[in-house]
């Protein structure tokens, strides 16, 4: 089972003996439901220009310090196992930047509302997902103008980067969800093993304590 906490950590049962943490974009594709995205430069990227084993590619065989490299993510196909009403209703793709750490999820998306909405709202709405109910402690809200470089050492999933939101004639909505590779995965996961050892093996609901 792929799990994000605060989505679908709460249909794990004692019968499952495979779970998961599901990647950082998938985890914070489930927070926000987007597409495209900013990644850091990962392992599959050439550090120089070369041959790479994934020849269908030619972008990979790119430098991945000194070039933006579209690439495809398999992210949007892990939402619809997590999501299964969202099957055709979302793709997404990634780009490879020259960063070590901390990426970037670039979210559109069209409402249907009757009146549309505003970016206030949006945003409103993000704040408040932000501070109470399953994803208090996971999602973040930021007003600060900051860049990737802030959120390396971030534990949650995802922060929302509030003063990029847009909003195009009240259906079309644009987010940038920030988040740090590395040390929220490494949180999301130690709280996952936490979920499992407690629920299952010490027989005790879980204290969640995020940060």
């Amino acid at each position: 089972m792929n799990v994000v906490l605060g989505c679908n950590h709460h249909l794990l049962t004692e019968e499952q003996r495979l779970v998961t943490n599901a990647s950082c974009p998938v985890a914070v594709y489930e927070l926000t439901t987007p597409p495209p995205r900013n990644d850091r430069r990962n392992d599959e990227q050439t550090l120089v220009d070369m041959p790479n084993a994934k020849k269908s590619n030619l972008r990979r065989t790119c430098s991945g310090m000194l070039n933006l490299c579209p690439t495809s993510t398999g992210s949007a196909t892990a939402i619809v196992e997590i999501y299964p009403k969202l099957r055709g209703e979302l793709n997404g793709l990634a780009i490879h930047v020259p960063l070590l750490n901390a990426s970037l999820t670039d979210c559109v998306f069209e409402i249907d509302k009757a009146g549309g909405t505003m970016v206030e709202e949006v945003d409103s709405a993000l704040k408040k997902a932000s501070e109470e109910g399953p994803l208090r402690g996971l999602l973040g809200y930021e007003t600060r103008p900051l860049v990737s470089t802030n959120y390396t050492n971030d534990t949650r999933l995802c922060v929302i980067d509030t003063l990029s939101t847009q909003v195009i004639d009240g259906t079309m909505v644009k987010i940038y969800a920030r988040y740090g590779n590395e040390c929220g995965y490494s949180k999301q996961m130690a709280e996952l093993c936490h979920v499992v050892a407690t629920r299952y093996v010490a027989k005790v609901e879980p204290a969640f304590e995020y940060e």
